[in-house]
C-alpha cells in the first residue's frame, strides 16, 4: 500500500486542482447571498428569476475573467515556483542513493543555481509567444527534470551519468523562470500603478514556497525525503496547467481600493509567514502525529487561499456599481453627423514643379542604440536597454549586493559552526534567513511604493539603503561577538529579500514594460555571476587557506584529514571584509543612479498607465451620464 502512495497522491490531489473552479463557484454563489445583487427595473417591475440567473452566472464570469482572480492565481503559481529552495532538504537523498561524494553534490546545486537564474530563453520565449505556451512549457520543464531524478533516487531506472544528472536538475530548475516570467510579468502589466507592491507580493510568495512545500510534504508523505522530490515534481506543473488561461493580460482600469487590496493580501502573507515559522519550530521542538502535520497544512492552505476572499468581495462591489450604472442608462435618438462638405483634390504636380523628398536623414541602428534612445519610463527596445549606462550600474549594484548576500546565506550553516554554535542552533539561523528573507521582500514592495507615491522618494536610494543595511550584517560575521550572529542573520536575510523585488521594479520603470519578459531576465544574470565570483573564487579559497593554517599550527597536513574543516572568527574574517567592501561599492554605484535618475522620479512616472486606464472607463461614464 505504501508503495502505491506516491502514484495515487498525485492523481488525487490533481483531480483536486481541477475541481477546484467548483469550489471558487459555489464560494461566489454564497457571497452574492450574503450581499444581494441589485435587480434591473423593466417598465416598473422586478426581473424575472431567470434574470437573475443570468446576473449570476454574469458575476461568475465577470470574476473568473478578471485582473483580480489572475492575480490570485500568480499567487498561487508563485507560491509553488521556489523548489530551489528544497534542495538542502532532498541533497542527502541523492546523495546516499547515488553514491555521491560532497564535490560531486556541489556540482550539481552549481547547475541547480544555473538553472534558476538564466531565465533568458523564457524572457525571449514570451517576447513572440502568448503567456499560456510560457506556462506550459515550463509545467512541462519542471515535471521532466524533476520527475526523472525523483526515478533515478528511488532506482526505478538505471543510475544516470553525473552530466545527466546535471542536466536534469538544471531543466527543472530553470522551470521555475518561465512560470516567475509568465505570472509576475503578466500581473506587472495589469498593475502597472501598483507595481512595487505586487512584485514584493509575488517575490514574498516565492520565499515562502520552500516552506509551505514543506508543510505540504510532510502532510502527503511523512518524512520521506525521496516522495519530496515527486511533490516537487507534479505539484507546481499542475499548479501552472490549472491556471493556464487564467493568467493572462487585461485591460487596465482605474481603481482606487486598488493598493488597499494590495494591503489585504499583505496581512494574510504575513500571518501564513509567521504560522508557518511556528510550526516550524515547534515541529523540531515537539513530536508531531500525522494528523498534526494534516493540520498544519491544511491551515496553510486556508490562509494561502485567503485572498480569494478579498478578491471575491471586492469585484463584487465593482460589479454592482456597474449594474447599477447600466439600469439608469437610457436609449437617446441617433442622429446622423451633418454631411462634411467635399475638399477639391489637388491636382498631381507635374514634372516642373518643386520635388519635395520624403527621404529624412538616415540613422544608423548603432546611432540609434546609443544616441537616440526613448525618455526614462518609455518602452526601451531590448539592446537600448541592456547598453545603458543606467541598466549598467544596476548590473554592478546587484552583482555586489546579490552576489555578497547569496554567499553569506549559501555558508551560513558553516559560518555557525566555525563560531562553535550546535547544529539545532545553526538550524535556527538558516530558519531566520528564510523568514526575513520573506519580511525584506514584501517591506521593499509596499513601502518603497508607499514612499515613492507619498514623498515622491526615488526607488534606487532605497536599494542604495538596502545595501548599506546589508554591510552591516556582513560586518556582523566579521566581527563577531556573543549573539551577534542572530543578528547578522536577520539583517542578511531581510536585505537580500529587498534587493530583487526592487531591482524588477526600477527596470520596469526606467525601461517600460514592452519588452519587460527580457529584461528583468537579463537584470538577474548579475546574481549568479557575483555569487560564482565572491562565493567560490574568493570566500572558498580564503577559508580553505585559514583551514590549512590551522592544520598546520597542529602539525597536520590535508592528507592527514578527511574534511577541511575551519574552527574560530578568523576563518570567516577577510572574506567578509571583502564582501562588506564590495557591497558598500555597489551602494555607491546605485547612489550614481539616484542622481542620474532623481528628475525622473519628481514626476509622475504612472502618468501614462492612468490616462490608458481613464481611457478605458470613458465610454462608461459618457453613457452613463446621457440622459
Amino acid at each position: 500500500m505504501d508503495q502505491q502512495q506516491p502514484v495515487l497522491v498525485p492523481w488525487i490531489s490533481t483531480v483536486g486542482l481541477v475541481n477546484f473552479y467548483q469550489h471558487a463557484l459555489f464560494f461566489v454563489h454564497h457571497l452574492k447571498k450574503s450581499l444581494p445583487l441589485p435587480k434591473k427595473q423593466v417598465m416598473g417591475q422586478e426581473a424575472s428569476t431567470d434574470d437573475n440567473s443570468r446576473s449570476s452566472f454574469s458575476f461568475a464570469l465577470h470574476f473568473f475573467r478578471g485582473r483580480w482572480f489572475s492575480l490570485f492565481a500568480s499567487f498561487l503559481i508563485m507560491a509553488g515556483a521556489g523548489a530551489t529552495y528544497l534542495f538542502g532538504v532532498y541533497s542527502q537523498e541523492i546523495k546516499a542513493s547515488l553514491g555521491y561524494d560532497q564535490t560531486t553534490l556541489n556540482l550539481l546545486g552549481f547547475f541547480k543555481d544555473v538553472g534558476a537564474n538564466v531565465g533568458v530563453l523564457s524572457g525571449l520565449l514570451a517576447e513572440v509567444s502568448p503567456t499560456w505556451f510560457v506556462l506550459l512549457v515550463g509545467s512541462a520543464m519542471n515535471f521532466a527534470g524533476y520527475f526523472v531524478i525523483w526515478l533515478a533516487v528511488t532506482g526505478k531506472i538505471p543510475k544516470p551519468t553525473v552530466w545527466q544528472m546535471c542536466l536534469y536538475i538544471c531543466i527543472g530548475a530553470n522551470s521555475q523562470n518561465f512560470a516567475n516570467t509568465g505570472a509576475l510579468v503578466t500581473s506587472v502589466r495589469n498593475f502597472p500603478e501598483s507595481r512595487g507592491a505586487m512584485i514584493g507580493l509575488l517575490k514574498g510568495f516565492t520565499g515562502l514556497s520552500g516552506a509551505i512545500m514543506t508543510q505540504l510534504y510532510l502532510a502527503v508523505y511523512g518524512s520521506d525525503s525521496k516522495s519530496l522530490i515527486l511533490l516537487i515534481a507534479w505539484l507546481p506543473a499542475a499548479l501552472s496547467v490549472v491556471f493556464v488561461y487564467t493568467i493572462r493580460e487585461i485591460k487596465v482600469v482605474r481603481d482606487k481600493r486598488e493598493l488597499s487590496m494590495f494591503y489585504l493580501c499583505l496581512l494574510s502573507s504575513i500571518v501564513l509567514a509567521l504560522f508557518i515559522m511556528v510550526m516550524t519550530i515547534l515541529q523540531k521542538v515537539v513530536l508531531f502525529s500525522g494528523a498534526a502535520y494534516d493540520v498544519s497544512a491544511a491551515v496553510s492552505c486556508i490562509l494561502l487561499f485567503s485572498p480569494l476572499v478579498f478578491f471575491g468581495r471586492h469585484e463584487l462591489t465593482l460589479w454592482r456599481k456597474r449594474k447599477v450604472v447600466q439600469s439608469v442608462v437610457t436609449l437617446q435618438p441617433h442622429f446622423p453627423p451633418p454631411p462634411q462638405p467635399l475638399q477639391p483634390t489637388p491636382a498631381p504636380e507635374g514634372n516642373n514643379g518643386p520635388k519635395v523628398s520624403n527621404n529624412g536623414p538616415k540613422v544608423s541602428w548603432l546611432a540609434n542604440i546609443f544616441f537616440h534612445k526613448p525618455k526614462r519610463g518609455e518602452d526601451y527596445s531590448i539592446l537600448q536597454a541592456l547598453l545603458s549606462t543606467d541598466m549598467l550600474i544596476l548590473f554592478v549594484a546587484t552583482f555586489c549586493g546579490m552576489g555578497s548576500s547569496l554567499t553569506a546565506v549559501d555558508n551560513m550553516g558553516q559560518i555557525g559552526q566555525a563560531l562553535g554554535y550546535p547544529n539545532k542552533t545553526i538550524t535556527t539561523f538558516v530558519s531566520l534567513v528564510s523568514i526575513w528573507n520573506f519580511f525584506g521582500r514584501i517591506f521593499a514592495g509596499f513601502f518603497s511604493e508607499t514612499l515613492l507615491i507619498r514623498y515622491k522618494f526615488p526607488r534606487p536610494l532605497m536599494m542604495t539603503l538596502v545595501l548599506l543595511l546589508s554591510c552591516i550584517g556582513l560586518l556582523l560575521v566579521a566581527f563577531p561577538v556573543p549573539g551577534s550572529l542572530y543578528v547578522a542573520s536577520v539583517v542578511i536575510g531581510f536585505s537580500f529579500g529587498s534587493q530583487l523585488p526592487l531591482l524588477f521594479t526600477i527596470i520596469s520603470e526606467l525601461f517600460g514594460l514592452k519588452y519587460y519578459s527580457t529584461l528583468f531576465n537579463c537584470g538577474q544574470l548579475a546574481s549568479p555571476v557575483g555569487t560564482y565570483i565572491l562565493n567560490v573564487m574568493i570566500t572558498g579559497r580564503l577559508y580553505d587557506k585559514e583551514a590549512l593554517k590551522d592544520l598546520a599550527r597542529k602539525g597536520l597536513g590535508r592528507a592527514d584529514v578527511k574534511e577541511l574543516s575551519c574552527i574560530g572568527p578568523h576563518c570567516y574574517r577577510l572574506p567578509f571584509i571583502i564582501l562588506a567592501s564590495v557591497t558598500f561599492f555597489g551602494a555607491v554605484s546605485s547612489l550614481v543612479l539616484v542622481v542620474r535618475t532623481r528628475e525622473f522620479y519628481k514626476g509622475d512616472i504612472y502618468k501614462k498607465f492612468r490616462e490608458q486606464a481613464e481611457d478605458v472607463e470613458l465610454p462608461v461614464v459618457i453613457v452613463a451620464n446621457t440622459k
